[in-house]
């Protein structure tokens, strides 16, 4: 007996909504608006279900259409509030440990870019090859941001550390 597409999605939806919302909270660095997106891209993947239970990585398809509706989002209003950033506070809490309040804020410091290629390697365990598909990317690219996201990422704790 198969199961029906309705239970297929609900275990999807057990097993990754909350991870979806942790790895888009890290990389958005706003929790509230990690909730938003994260429930954007579940209902939409609940939508095209048929579709996306196919794809190779459907937890990876669903951060990209969250992180790429946080994006739209911020284009909209960028201009009425500013973005998220370290200074501000925004996504202190992030449900994690305090031990890595420190790192979070060095996450915080990094571009977009580097941040959501260093979730995707880090959080979701993703290889590079299926970052770089989620990510919309060339592989080469998701090494270089990764590099050089680690080194700032190195720098920035070893200073706090001094």
């Amino acid at each position: 007996m198969s199961k029906a597409p309705a239970d297929d999605f609900e275990s999807f939806y057990r097993a990754e909504a909350d991870r979806l919302y942790r790895a888009l909270a890290v990389t958005l660095g706003d929790p509230h608006l990690a909730r938003d997106a994260a429930d954007e891209a579940m209902a939409r993947a609940y939508a095209h279900w048929g579709r996306v239970r196919a794809h190779d990585n459907p937890g990876g398809w669903a951060f990209r259409v969250g992180l790429n509706w946080a994006t739209s989002w911020w284009r909209k209003v960028r201009r009425e509030r500013p973005l998220p950033s370290a200074e501000t506070g925004v996504g202190e809490h992030v449900d994690g440990p305090d031990s890595h309040a420190g790192a979070l804020a060095a996450l915080r410091k990094l571009p977009l870019p580097q941040r959501a290629v260093i979730v995707c390697r880090v959080l979701l365990d993703l290889s590079t090859v299926e970052t770089a598909a989620v990510l919309g990317v060339a592989e080469g690219t998701v090494k270089s941001r990764m590099a050089r996201g680690l080194a700032e990422l190195r720098q920035t704790l070893g200073e706090e550390q001094s």
